[in-house]
């Protein structure tokens, strides 16, 4: 027995990985077993041309077995082990990859995949182990060797006794911390469970012997029962045909794995080869996670490479506006680092993303399309993120997500109708989609904008969402048709003679606007006659500028803005055709200071139409009853 020192570099490298390559400790066990499904790979190639190997893919088998008063976790497999030098140069250079260099020198085709690359997985084992020993007996050799190490000066080769080709890793676990209880590793559930996730779809079985215990009768001692079990399904639902999985498989798994009691609204199973390969399942869930709209909920699809967790949430796979989305992608053509954990960013990745948006978009509008009430009902839980995409994207989701829109209407009784729907029944010569908002199709209905706009038979897009009215705006228009608010100041619906006569009276009444407009100082930009009101005496409108009436209620309500806020432009309209004009005009007249009292009380009304706050209720409560009992 020859007693060898790591490298230098190598020494380094090693300390580095146990120390900050691997997140987590229990990536261990994923690490061995991916490499013995290399070794088994390997010697599963060769007996596709070699029937010396003398063994069919159903004879493979990765082993585990712990042993709790040793404290020690096993790995085995019978692949094509290693012979000494082979020994020597994958485990005693650090990054030497024997699977890299099996890949570069033979062709394997699409039945044979080599997972591992970088030759650094076996020595996360020391993270957890303060000794290992590798016994190995390469395929065609009469010789074992028995590799051992303590991850700290060095390692020893010397010749051993094993019957069969294959590997054995034998970790002998370090002693339990405060910090880190590395006996949890001999517990069989806690193998099972990282089995499950991390390597639930090596494609050779992984076994190990599993204990059970049977309560007979009470007060008699459990009898323990001890039989071989396979802990992974090997072969994963995404990678079968779907001519071979019913609605009842599809949802299963989706409620198993991502622990779901109710079933998925749809789901989407792809398959992709170009210059992404990939395969994909995805399910867009029928409610949304309770943490859903908090900054605590994290996006991402579980990644996998060759059936091997690499990501359980990859973020990078889907836009926020497609958040809800849960599901699996596995790709053979990732870009993987290190340590297998993490993912550099490249360009079949991003192209993975794009293909996955569009599938996504695709199954979403033929749900509109085909099934109206199941998109209605998922769209009441998920269509807000939608409209959030818009306009956290500064419109570049437009295209993505303008035909998903959802907006409650005034043609069908407060239903949802798209924006496409709106369109195709615009009135001839009509150049807007127009809009109102307001907490609740009710307030709405009794803006006093709403009276006349209704009459003159156009539809009004209910805006009942606080980021309803951002959206439209950064959206700017839908298919050339430009979105106007039924307060915006230039709002027009009146006939050429109308507007001839109103201009004709707001030119004959401007001194009085003016008189007013100081009364109420610079609460309103403007007072004007209105061209929007039909027996409703007054109205606010948004009289230009960025900000609406509606965006300073919603940016106003924010907590971080109470030392910081917005106003919008706002004009007071007056009615021409209600008393309360000529009221006005004889007041101006005669009464000036009945007149200031009059424009404040009008504007104060007004701004409690809109549902907005006034600033001082006894100035408004008092002017309503001084004027009462004139």
């Amino acid at each position: 027995m020859q007693h060898k020192e790591f490298k230098a570099e190598s020494k380094r490298l090693l300390d580095m990985m146990i120390n900050s390559i691997y997140t987590h400790k229990e990536i261990f066990l994923r690490e061995l077993i991916s490499n013995a499904s290399d070794a088994i790979d390997k010697l599963y190639f060769k007996s596709l041309t070699d029937t010396s190997v003398g063994m069919g893919k159903d004879d493979f088998a990765i082993t585990i077995a712990v042993d709790k008063d040793k404290k020690t976790v096993t790995v085995s497999d019978n692949g094509i082990g290693m012979t000494e030098e082979e020994l020597e140069n994958n485990l005693g250079t650090i990054a030497q990859s024997g699977s890299l260099a099996f890949k570069k020198e033979n062709d394997l085709g699409e039945d044979v995949d080599i997972i591992g690359q970088f030759g650094v997985g076996f020595y996360s084992t020391f993270m957890v182990a303060k000794e290992v020993q590798v016994l190995s007996k390469a395929f065609g050799s009469d010789k074992a060797y028995l590799w051992k190490s303590d991850g700290v000066d060095g390692y020893t080769i010397e010749e051993a006794e094993k019957d069969t080709a294959g590997t054995v890793i034998t970790m002998f676990l370090k002693d339990d911390t405060e910090d880190e209880k590395y006996s949890r590793y001999c517990d069989q559930f806690q193998i099972q469970s990282l089995v499950k996730k991390y390597s639930d779809y090596i494609r050779f079985p992984i076994r190990m012997e599993v204990e059970h215990t049977h309560y007979t009768e009470e007060g008699k001692d459990p009898e323990i029962t001890r039989e071989v079990e396979t802990l992974n399904s090997m072969t994963p639902i995404w990678k079968r045909n779907k001519n071979e999985l019913t609605e009842e498989d599809y949802n299963n798994f989706y409620t198993e794995k991502f622990m779901d009691y109710e079933p998925p609204v749809a789901h989407i199973h792809s398959k992709n080869e170009g210059l992404a390969t990939y395969d994909a399942l995805l399910y867009i869930p029928a409610r949304a996670p309770f943490d859903y709209y908090s900054k605590d909920y994290e996006k991402g699809l579980q990644l996998y490479s060759s059936g091997v967790l690499i990501m359980d949430k990859c973020a990078d796979l889907l836009p926020d506006w497609f958040s809800f989305v849960k599901g699996v992608v596995d790709s053979e053509d990732l870009s993987l680092n290190i340590s297998r954990e993490l993912l550099q960013q490249d360009r079949q990745l991003k192209i993975i993303a794009k293909n996955l948006e569009k599938s996504i978009k695709n199954e979403l509008a033929k749900m509109l399309k085909n099934d109206r009430e199941k998109y209605e009902k998922f769209y009441e839980v998920f269509g807000l993120q939608f409209k959030f995409g818009i306009y956290q994207s500064y419109g570049a989701a437009n295209e993505t997500l303008k035909d998903l829109l959802m907006f409650k209407s005034s043609f069908e009784d407060g239903k949802n109708v798209t924006l496409s729907e709106y369109v195709s029944r615009m009135k001839e010569g009509q150049e807007h989609i127009y809009y109102a908002c307001g907490e609740t199709k009710e307030r709405i209905d009794m803006l006093p904008q709403m009276e006349k706009i209704k009459d003159k038979g156009i539809e009004v897009l209910y805006l009942t969402q606080d980021v309803d009215e951002f959206t439209l705006k950064v959206m700017i228009n839908y298919d050339g048709k430009t979105f106007k608010s039924i307060s915006d100041a230039d709002v027009d619906l009146d006939t050429e003679e109308e507007k001839e006569e109103l201009k004709k009276l707001d030119e004959e009444n401007k001194d009085m606007f003016t008189f007013m407009q100081e009364a109420i100082k610079d609460k309103a930009k403007t007072v004007r006659l209105s061209k929007k009101l039909k027996t409703h005496p007054v109205c606010l409108s948004s009289d230009g500028g960025p900000i609406s009436i509606e965006m300073e209620k919603v940016l106003n309500a924010m907590p971080q803005n109470d030392s910081n806020r917005v106003k919008a432009e706002k004009a007071l309209e007056i009615n021409p055709g209600h008393p309360i004009f000529e009221k006005l005009r004889s007041l101006y007249a005669e009464d000036k200071d009945t007149l200031t009292k009059y424009s404040k009380m009008l504007y104060d009304q007004a701004l409690l139409i809109e549902g907005m706050n006034i600033d001082d209720p006894v100035e408004f409560a008092n002017l309503v009853c001084e004027l009462m009992t004139k």
